[in-house]
């Protein structure tokens, strides 16, 4: 018979206590807190767009494609950012451009395309001939954050928001209503460019911390969850901002204090709240409110 553990208070407050007397004594820790929120905020933010837009299977697809990126990268001995870029991108494109020139309907498109690219990654995974980098690319590990790495991050982090800020009318017109937009003179297709762009950063910034496997559950359950509260864009993406960098903050918890991996312990935190919000947010009427 399976045992599940119990905790008592008293136990949750040590763990707690010791947690952030970590956060004090290790330097690795902090990167790792400070890491998990900026990819929590950037990625809540970006998610919010792909989940009105219906563009899940487009994260997913990115998520993935970069894979190969990183290992070509990893072979040749550069920085796996220029690699991860440079084939999210190639990968949008050749999406995009078979959707618009072909019968051929974007779903299927994005299968074809992100299986390709995954197929790519696994040869490429075995041509390198090195498991342990490359598995932490696969599903992250937060940990391990190199001060570079996080003050990369910030930097992506920090430009992504700053384009969101700059572009939120167009993004918000063109996510709602992409006829009117057309019908207004706006180039669509610019802003579907530039929102691929701005989820592959994210999606290169967050494999440090889920991995390239989880990076879509760090853009969509937290968009997906602040879309059930949330009456406004805008509404939407500071709460899914705040839901991504708290839910970040309680999965690195629980993988420092149980020595479990901590960029699921983040995707599953994430998916806890979303189920809870499923059922008693007001949207779903689940739980009717007597007058």
């Amino acid at each position: 018979m399976l045992m599940v553990p119990t905790y008592s208070l008293w136990e949750v407050e040590k763990m707690i206590k010791e947690f952030i007397d970590g956060l004090y004594s290790f330097h690795f820790l902090q990167n790792a807190l400070i890491t998990a929120i900026v990819i929590g905020i950037v990625a809540g933010a970006v998610g919010c767009f792909i989940v009105l837009r219906g563009m899940s299977l487009m994260g997913d697809a990115i998520s993935h494609a970069v894979l190969p990126g990183v290992a070509l990268s990893f072979i040749l001995g550069i920085d796996f950012f220029i690699g991860a870029i440079a084939f999210g991108l190639m990968a949008s494109i050749i999406i995009t451009f078979i959707k618009g020139n072909s019968i051929i309907k974007s779903d299927t498109a994005i299968g074809i395309t992100f299986s390709s690219f995954l197929a790519l990654g696994v040869i490429l995974i075995g041509v390198a001939k090195s498991s342990t980098d490359l598995f932490h690319i696969l599903f992250g590990n937060i940990l391990a954050v190199q001060d570079i790495d996080m003050y990369i991050t910030i930097g992506v982090g920090v430009f992504v928001l700053l384009v969101i800020k700059l572009f939120y009318k167009e993004l918000l017109l063109t996510s709602f209503d992409e006829l009117l937009a057309k019908a207004m003179g706006m180039k669509v297709n610019f802003y579907h460019y530039l929102l691929m762009v701005l989820l592959t950063l994210v999606s290169v910034t967050a494999m440090q911390s889920v991995g390239t496997i989880l990076i879509v559950a760090m853009l969509i359950t937290p968009a997906a969850t602040a879309y059930l509260y949330a009456n406004s864009l805008k509404t939407m993406i500071f709460l899914s901002s705040a839901i991504g960098a708290t839910c970040s903050v309680l999965g690195l918890f629980l993988g420092y204090s149980f020595n479990i991996a901590a960029g699921s312990s983040i995707v599953l935190t994430s998916a806890i709240v979303f189920a809870i919000s499923f059922f008693i947010a007001p949207k779903q009427r689940f739980v009717k409110h007597k007058k």
